[in-house]
């Protein structure tokens, strides 16, 4: 079987953190989110891969090469417009000619589900798609399922025929490009599979799986920090840098190779720190917390449940709750982010230009690529900072701020 991944779009929902990465690159509990998917992927004997790219952003590419590192056999092709996913598995046709897996490029899959899906198609050869219960099936694509047959295929109805959300794992047999190629246009001006699923579904069986375990769709720049939580569960503890005599570490962490971890530091797993990172002195580091390479956190810094890319600094008397802290992002002394609304209710934050509920009642910052900030600034709970903005000593931001500002 081989696997076709949706990794073409251009992340807007994540922005900043994707105004110079695809999303399918953002780090995750100590890789890129589509590695996770890859070695899912390996671990279920699917070794050959396509994955799908835009055009002029074909760092993926350059990231995993022809997947020798991983054990696997990738290509790429690329999708020359957005035209909808649809249009998006359409172009398997490249390279595939037999039944395949697609798979959205942004969700978290386990390898039970996998087995599953190409256990029900060996059985009889149909197509299978993926359903996940939710709670909150108005707001998904939902499965209309009778006698384990989909029919139906609602998209964010008032009325859901069910609670079985579309998960983004498909099997196709190649006839589903003759039914791509019969797809209209939806009134967003893309080609959507779930047209083509409809039109497919009273000729053809399509099995609906149910995801066994937990499923996410990592969407919003906040989700990196549920899906983070989720793949650090099962850490397996590994050492390859120095650990100095005088620290306190609970729990399981990975410690690369060159990074060092000083006397004072208090750790609490699980806890991953890439390579040539310093750690400490005198320094608190609580679960759920991933810590890039060549990064920085000081004396007297506090932080919890976050991830800090690549060469992110936290020098002195920082506390960092609930956030993303982009790659190459500085805090001058004392800069605090806060992550509690004082009347404890859910934080919210600004998503493509409006302000949304995120469900969250602990969440701190949003910080884009190379962000300065100065002694004493404060940041309010909810916060989207653009890339390589500065924020000013002593200021207090919130809401949205728009890349290469400097806030006084």
């Amino acid at each position: 079987m081989k696997a076709f991944i949706l990794a073409a779009g251009d992340g807007t929902r994540m922005q900043p953190l994707t105004a110079s990465m695809p999303k399918s690159l953002l780090p995750i509990a100590g890789k890129p989110l589509i590695q996770h998917m890859l070695e899912t992927l390996k671990a279920s004997k699917v070794k050959d891969v396509t994955i799908l790219v835009s055009p002029g952003r074909r760092h993926i590419q350059q990231e995993f090469g022809d997947g020798s590192d991983l054990g696997m056999n990738l290509e790429y092709t690329t999708q020359k417009k957005p035209l909808g996913t649809g249009n998006a598995i359409g172009c398997a046709r490249e390279t595939i000619d037999e039944p395949f897996l697609a798979i959205n490029g942004d969700i978290i899959i386990n390898q039970k589900t996998i087995k599953n899906i190409l256990a029900a198609y060996k059985k009889n050869k149909n197509q299978v798609v993926t359903g996940f219960e939710v709670s909150n099936p108005s707001e998904y694509g939902v499965f209309d399922v009778q006698k384990g047959k989909v029919v139906k295929v609602a998209e964010k109805s008032k009325r859901p025929p069910s609670n079985l959300a579309n998960a983004g794992i498909y099997l196709f047999n190649p006839e589903v490009h003759d039914y791509i190629d019969k797809t209209p246009k939806s009134i967003r001006g893309e080609y959507e599979i779930t047209e083509t699923l409809n039109m497919m579904a009273p000729k053809h069986d399509i099995q609906c799986e149910i995801f066994d375990g937990e499923w996410m769709d990592v969407g919003r720049p906040w989700d990196l920090l549920k899906a983070n939580k989720l793949l650090m569960e099962n850490l397996k503890p590994k050492i390859e840098g120095e650990i100095q005599s005088n620290t306190t570490i609970e729990g399981d962490i990975i410690l690369g190779k060159g990074s060092r971890i000083l006397n004072g530091a208090y750790i609490i797993g699980p806890v991953i720190i890439g390579e040539n990172t310093d750690i400490g002195p005198n320094c608190y580091i609580r679960p759920s917390t991933y810590i890039g390479s060549k990064c920085k956190v000081g004396n007297a810094v506090e932080i919890k449940n976050s991830i800090l890319m690549d060469g992110a600094k936290t020098p002195h008397h920082n506390y960092i709750g609930d956030s993303v802290i982009g790659p190459g992002c500085n805090l001058g002394c004392g800069t605090k982010v806060a992550n509690l609304r004082l009347d404890g209710r859910n934080i919210r934050a600004s998503l493509k230009g409006k302000m949304v509920d995120t469900g969250l009642r602990k969440f701190g910052v949003i910080m884009g690529e190379n962000v300065k900030t100065g002694i004493n600034a404060s940041i309010d709970p909810g916060t989207i900072i653009g890339q390589n903005s500065f924020v000013g000593p002593g200021t207090t931001v919130s809401g949205s701020i728009a890349p290469d500002s400097k806030i006084y």
